[in-house]
């Protein structure tokens, strides 16, 4: 047998003339966000109901006008959120909503029940056109695939008449897979498509042409776009869709490259999100046009706010590197940076008339400002700062590193001292806030005369403490798999606590000597309001560390319950 090479360099596209290199993109594509199907469909714990029209109003507030909204054969869920949406009347009069289906005519059926009502949507149908999928996955030679969507095609147009609603709703074909597909078999197919819907608006037919799986470098796929755009017959009767994904990485640049070479529409998600690496990143992709002088129609004015709903939608922080979203990006760090940004700040008027551009500033390509940030310095934290570079001067000049979930109390503790105290907070401080506020925290609780035990059997660890309440006092006692758990299965038995939940716990060794202390980190959720509270633990010994951060969380529970009464 002979022996193949495991990777290969995809096969250039053979094209004559090519003319998207010297092109500059001088008006913005079609945007249309797939963020409540591929970016939902990915993620661990899917959007619910209200998760996903909050997400959805946010899009809207953006601008985007093409929404991708759900699958609606694919489950209940999303069936009823596209009904409420029709029914609620919560499509805004410019938006036109898209629902994605299979080419079988139970779930063609299904999708449009679900769209019965509305104003203006998008049936979205795709069918893998490569040989690997065709032959490999289906079964099917080139021509039945073909068959395939042309039936598809037609029985969609059958189904939407049959519900009187081919006046409201365009259509949208995609060949997955299609930078893996034989290019003139897919522009063969395409026109075979067309052909079945008929006669429509060039909004009302989209081609969606989509990088699937991201095997061939971004030139290559503009080579592929400007190839179909060329030779596709009736291009000017059709909508050219993109749909790149990041699995090397080049999703923006593959979909800047191809709208140089004539597409005219671009789907994707804020930050990239959905299956395997994620889509062309929307927001990076529409803020570089920004940058470039091109006006996109959508508004990343109120980064911050559009940050929060997707990371507490999505269950995915944003990267503190992200180009533009990112925690981090705006801030110089080193002392010839903030030099130069700050010379740069003071000569604007100088450099724009030199630059012939309002903005021209060393290290800053877009003005902070256009999504709703301001320039930081790191060195220092004051109150513009948020918890991403707090938590990074703690882990950078301390080796402290938290757990991401206590992050934003860390960035709270700081803002409350900022707010009181007014002014800058140095490291030195910073040390000393997270310490005050976090560590070996005192209250009504606290624990004595901790050992642990001689009877721990196998994998269970037993320990004996005296846990003490203002001042009445416990002997305790009770084992579990690690000295933390123990602990909390002897306070739970006594039942002299509120309930809680032991939510997180992480340990770390701060140092390498042999008299290094351990820093240890627990969050508890009270039973009775669902509040996560964090403490940190500082010891000599990490059992005894891992029991101190117990009690500072409970401690700062405690506080907090007492803060709250006092407010009443």
């Amino acid at each position: 047998m002979k022996s193949e090479p495991k990777y290969r360099y995809p096969e250039p596209i053979k094209i004559e003339n090519r003319q998207w290199p010297s092109r500059i993109i001088e008006k913005a594509p079609i945007w249309a966000s797939v963020d409540l199907r591929d970016g939902n469909q990915a993620l661990p714990i899917p959007m619910n109901p209200e998760k996903k029209l909050e997400y959805f109003q946010m899009l809207c507030r953006i601008g985007f006008k093409e929404i991708e909204v759900s699958f609606p054969a694919a489950s209940q869920d999303d069936f009823d959120f596209v009904r409420r949406l029709i029914g609620e009347n919560l499509v805004p009069e410019d938006v036109r909503i898209t629902t994605l289906t299979q080419m079988r005519e139970n779930l063609i059926d299904r999708t449009v029940q679900s769209l019965v009502g509305v104003n203006r949507a998008v049936l979205h149908a795709y069918l893998a056109t490569s040989d690997l999928h065709g032959r490999f996955v289906f079964g099917l030679t080139r021509e039945e695939l073909k068959k395939r969507a042309v039936e598809g095609t037609i029985m969609t147009r059958d189904i939407l008449a049959k519900y009187d609603m081919l006046d409201k709703v365009a259509y949208e074909f995609s060949p997955e897979e299609f930078t893996d597909s034989d290019l003139d078999f897919v522009i063969d197919v395409c026109a075979a498509v067309k052909e079945a819907w008929g006669k429509a608006p060039k909004r009302g037919f989209i081609l969606n042409l989509p990088a699937t799986v991201e095997r061939r470098p971004p030139n290559q796929y503009a080579d592929m776009i400007e190839y179909f755009c060329n030779k596709f017959p009736g291009r000017d009767e059709v909508t050219v869709s993109l749909h790149a994904h990041n699995d090397q990485g080049c999703a923006v640049a593959a979909t800047e490259l191809a709208l140089l070479a004539g597409a005219d529409r671009v789907e994707g998600t804020i930050f990239g999100h959905g299956e395997r690496t994620g889509n062309v990143d929307i927001a990076v992709l529409a803020l570089n046009l920004q940058s470039r002088g091109v006006e996109t129609g959508l508004d990343f004015s109120h980064m911050a706010e559009i940050v929060r709903i997707v990371e507490d939608n999505s269950g995915i922080e944003v990267h503190p590197r992200h180009p533009y979203a990112g925690q981090l990006v705006f801030t110089a760090f080193s002392g010839s940076h903030q030099d130069a940004i700050r010379k740069g700040m003071d000569e604007r008027r100088e450099t724009s008339e030199f630059f012939h551009q309002g903005w021209k500033m060393p290290y800053l390509h877009i003005d902070p400002a256009d999504v709703g940030r301001e320039y930081e310095k790191l060195i220092r934290i004051n109150s513009q700062s948020g918890k991403g570079g707090v938590v990074f001067l703690l882990e950078k000049e301390y080796g402290i590193f938290p757990p991401k979930a206590m992050h934003p109390e860390i960035g709270r503790a700081v803002q409350n001292f900022v707010d009181k105290s007014g002014g800058e907070v140095d490291s030195s401080m910073l040390l000393d806030i997270f310490r005050n506020n976090f560590v070996n925290i005192t209250g009504p609780y606290s624990m004595s005369g901790y050992t642990r035990a001689s009877n721990s059997i196998g994998d269970l660890v037993g320990v004996e403490f005296v846990w003490h309440e203002n001042d009445r006092s416990w002997e305790l006692a009770s084992s579990g798999n690690g000295p933390l758990s123990a602990v909390v299965n002897a306070l739970r038995k006594a039942d002299i606590l509120p309930g809680f939940v032991l939510e997180d716990f992480c340990e770390k060794t701060m140092g390498s000597s042999a008299d290094a202390k351990a820093l240890a980190f627990v969050g508890v959720r009270m039973k009775e309001d669902g509040k996560i509270f964090y403490g940190a633990g500082e010891h000599s010994n990490i059992d005894r560390a891992a029991v101190g951060a117990l009690v500072s969380a409970l401690n700062r529970a405690a506080r907090a319950k007492e803060a709250e009464k006092a407010a009443k």
